[in-house]
């Protein structure tokens, strides 16, 4: 056991040099992998340190640690199952509306991430021509125009009329995109797509229901392979945040 602990620790570390060199080191929610090599590696030592002393832990706090190591681990699993198997989302044809989520704009060009996005929603738009497609998304830091202008200006370029498009520019997350995006519209009645990168679908369906939409659909663009697996642990702990401050059920 002290060997598996010492080689996960030593995955996790590699894991975050490969998602600094390829991110740079201010990636969201990269420290935790820094943290997790670092519980797993000092559990490794104090596991050995047991195995050659041994009665030098009370029976007691081994079946302690034991049980929640164990809770914890089922609980972080169950979240990663949930968001997975958001990725999969397609959503229906011929929805109401869908809701494209905002992600960075570098000065007026679309990141990885939201060029991702609106490639799947260019997708549904051509092929489900009656749907309008609500761009959110407000302006951030290192942002010259706003998310949804830069998405607007994408679609158009690329064939999609005006007229189908709606932009909310004053979200600044998640929350305020589905809050903003119905005030304009109404779409939290009517048959609405959540199109957001694959690993988000499941926690922003989440949060419209909690806001009252009827009959969210999640639309899963494609992600970054490489970031993949971290943003998959990013959202098990972002679902518990959202879980803590009630913006989901």
């Amino acid at each position: 056991m002290s060997a598996i602990c010492m080689a996960a620790g030593a995955l996790c570390l590699i894991y975050y040099m490969i998602i600094v060199a390829y991110a740079g080191i201010t990636a969201d929610f990269a420290w935790i992998w820094i943290a997790a090599a670092v519980a797993l590696g000092g559990g490794s030592l104090l596991l050995r340190y047991g195995k050659l002393h041994p009665g030098f832990y009370p029976g007691w706090l081994k079946y302690a640690v034991v049980v929640i190591l164990a809770a914890g681990f089922l609980l972080f699993l169950f979240l990663c199952t949930k968001v997975v198997q958001g990725m999969t989302s397609k959503g229906s044809a011929d929805l109401d509306y869908v809701v494209v989520l905002g992600a960075q704009v570098k000065k007026e060009t679309p990141s990885r991430a939201l060029k991702k996005r609106l490639e799947k929603a260019l997708e549904y738009a051509e092929n489900n021509p009656e749907t309008i497609l609500i761009l959110s998304g407000g302006q951030g830091s290192g942002e010259e125009i706003t998310e949804a202008e830069c998405m607007s200006r994408y679609l158009i370029e690329h064939g999609i009329p005006k007229e189908r498009l709606v932009l909310e520019e004053r979200s600044t997350s998640t929350k305020e995109n589905l809050e903003f995006s119905n005030e304009l519209t109404g779409c939290a009645d009517a048959k609405t797509g959540i199109l957001s990168n694959n690993f988000h679908v499941y926690r922003a369906v989440k949060l419209a229901e909690k806001q009252g939409y009827l009959y969210p659909e999640g639309i899963a663009a494609k992600s970054d392979p490489i970031m993949q697996a971290h943003y998959v642990v990013r959202e098990a702990f972002a679902l518990v945040k959202e879980r803590l401050k009630g913006n989901i059920r």
